[in-house]
C-alpha cells in the first residue's frame, strides 16, 4: 500500500496536527501517512499526537528543504 501524503509546510501549528488527523481519519486501517511540516514545533505535537490516537509514529526524517517528514501509521 502506498503511503498516504499530507504537505503541511508552510502552515504553523496546530495546522500539520490537524491535517494529520483528517487524514488518519479518512485512511484504512493499517494505513501509514507521511505528513511534511516544516514547523519546528511539529517536532513536538506530531509524536504526542498520534500515541494519543493509538498510532504509531514509523519514523521521523530532517529533509534537505528544512522540512521535516512524519510517518504515522494508522492503529489496525
Amino acid at each position: 500500500m502506498n503511503d498516504i501524503e499530507v504537505d503541511a509546510r508552510g502552515h504553523r501549528c496546530p495546522v500539520p496536527t490537524l491535517r494529520l488527523r483528517r487524514a488518519l481519519e479518512h485512511a484504512p486501517a493499517g494505513a501509514t501517512v507521511r505528513l511534511l511540516a516544516d514547523d519546528p514545533l511539529a517536532r513536538i505535537d506530531v509524536p504526542h499526537f498520534a500515541r494519543q490516537l493509538g498510532a504509531t509514529l514509523e519514523g521521523v526524517e530532517d529533509l534537505p528543504s528544512g522540512a521535516i517528514s512524519f510517518r504515522v501509521t494508522k492503529a489496525p
